[in-house]
């Protein structure tokens, strides 16, 4: 028995492609069955009492000194690999859902069965998206079950990392969004699989990179100082697990610089400012409460993107079939 939305040009869509889809789903239950096994692991399996160092054995899980080094590995490369997700998403929108349709001339087809070009694109649209917020939702799932108690600011998985950012709040859902928006457009104008695919990989890859670059632009900093004692030479003023921007020392007028830049051989290119007595420090950073801020206002951002892609594969193929 189906169910009510898939039905008409959105049940064809799951039939031709369900090879596609039964294997995404096989991948997505192997990723969250080996995350649940590690975590219980991580619990039956504690870290040994005793050094592991070469030439001297120890007990050990897999050749690892605890089941939670395996699991703190895992979790590092699977918040690094989520990042592939919206790439992913956006090469099959564009290349086998979209683009080889128009390529082969199937579409035709489906628009002579009282299905319009625009019922059509939309069908598409609404699948691919359905299908990518869930998928991306469950594997999310499964990074915070891996990850409760490890996301913490230590184990190398600090809040504001790449990969574990996108990974624990809505950007990452937004992000799948923009691909599948993406690959509509892009296999709409290619009309060619393969470099739809590439093109729509390419300028998702794009956006994530250097959406990431600004991110943390998006809010302003709060800055912690002090005066440089011996006792008190460093930011320490400043709630844990924050994430630094910029830190350094200054001198009585206040000017900021690094205390590298005015060694007898300074960098080259490096400013030191002509009174170097340090006064004092500084610590420009985001708290942890930044986090939900910088994770709405990027995930506007990306769904204004995605409704821009929308918008625009449907004025071109209003144009094209006019």
């Amino acid at each position: 028995m189906s169910l009510p939305t898939l039905r008409g040009p959105r049940w064809v869509d799951v039939r031709v492609h369900r090879t596609a889809l039964l294997t995404a789903g096989a991948v997505i239950a192997l990723a969250v069955a080996y995350t649940a096994w590690l975590r219980w692991a991580a619990s039956a399996y504690p870290e040994s009492a005793d050094n592991c160092v070469v030439g001297k054995p120890c007990d050990s899980f897999l050749g690892f000194a605890s089941a939670r080094d395996l699991l703190h590995i895992s979790l590092e490369q699977g918040t690094l690999g989520l990042l592939l997700v919206p790439l992913l998403i956006g090469a099959f929108v564009a290349g086998p859902l979209v683009a080889r349709e128009l390529e082969s001339g199937v579409h035709k087809l489906s628009w002579t069965q009282s299905v319009s070009p625009a019922r059509w694109l939309t069908a598409k649209l609404t699948t691919a998206a359905a299908f990518a917020v869930a998928g991306t939702l469950v594997l999310m799932a499964a990074l915070r079950l891996g990850g409760t108690g490890m996301i913490d600011g230590r184990w190398n998985l600090h809040w504001a990392d790449r990969g574990v950012y996108e990974a624990t709040g809505p950007v990452l859902v937004a992000y799948s969004l923009l691909a599948v928006a993406l690959g509509t457009l892009i296999g709409l104008a290619v009309r060619r699989t393969l470099l739809a695919m590439a093109a729509t990989g390419a300028v998702t890859g794009l956006l994530l990179w250097n959406l990431g670059n600004i991110r943390w632009h998006l809010l302003p900093v709060d800055t912690a100082t002090g005066p440089a004692t011996e006792e008190n030479s460093f930011p320490t003023r400043f709630p844990y697990g924050s994430f630094s921007m910029d830190q350094g020392v200054t001198n009585a007028a206040g000017v900021r610089f690094q205390e590298y830049e005015c060694l007898p051989k300074p960098q080259t290119g490096a400013a030191c400012p002509a009174d170097t007595t340090i006064t004092g420090w500084y610590m420009d950073y985001h708290p942890r409460s930044h986090f939900w801020y910088t994770q709405l206002i990027e995930t506007g951002i990306v769904l204004a993107l995605a409704a821009a892609a929308i918008y625009a594969a449907f004025r071109l193929l209003r144009r094209r079939t006019a």
